[in-house]
């Protein structure tokens, strides 16, 4: 058996996964969570063979969350699932090594057909989308200024963000003022809207 976690925070979509993979005579869920915040710890608890994992999540999203998995050497391999199919999305999921990323509208029998391949070890990417990624430009922003830039859109204010990083709030406006150059932005949140919008948060 293939054992899976899901990571999805709309509950019915969650709920409807859950349902279409248990169809699988050789796919098994072992946990279904709703918040980012849950999946390093439950992985390495549980040991499945497949982590599929949702972008946006309460708390981590799921491309920080394969990061984390990556760095601590976790066996299991993560298929990024989303309905963010940006460039600059699927850059960040490269760069966390994950071994798939598809688009939720793609047809129910190809998730199942994608477990059962990054299970053996194979990589499974939608291909549109690995060619528009080719064309895309990069981030011009460094980790640091991302992870500042992601609280901030997120609505923490400077202090909060001081609080979350261990820097000083001076530093965390000197990152805001840092972005919002690089970015050609407005202001704080033209640099949000710029950055969601190629994929770069």
């Amino acid at each position: 058996m293939i054992r899976i976690l899901i990571a999805e925070d709309m509950r019915m979509l969650r709920r409807a996964l859950v349902e279409l993979i248990s169809l699988e005579p050789d796919i098994e869920v072992v946990a279904e969570l709703e918040s980012g915040t849950e999946i390093v710890a439950r992985v390495e608890e549980l040991q499945p063979d497949v982590a599929i994992l949702d972008i946006e999540l309460p708390g981590v999203d799921g491309i920080a969350a394969a990061e984390a998995l990556h760095r601590r050497g976790a066996a299991a391999r993560v298929l990024i699932l989303t309905s963010l199919g940006r460039p600059g999305n699927l850059r960040r999921a490269l760069d966390a090594q994950v071994r798939g990323f598809l688009l939720k509208d793609a047809e129910p029998g190809r998730l199942a057909e994608a477990i059962r391949a990054i299970a053996k070890g194979e990589r499974v990417f939608d291909p549109q989308l690995m060619l528009a990624a080719l064309g895309a430009a990069e981030s011009p922003l460094t980790p640091r200024e991302a992870d500042v830039l992601r609280l901030a859109a997120d609505g923490d204010d400077v202090d909060e963000i001081a609080a979350a990083l261990y820097l000083s709030s001076g530093t965390v406006r000197n990152y805001l003022t840092a972005v919002v150059y690089k970015l050609g932005a407005r202001n704080r949140v033209d640099a949000i809207r710029i950055a969601q919008t190629s994929g770069w948060l």
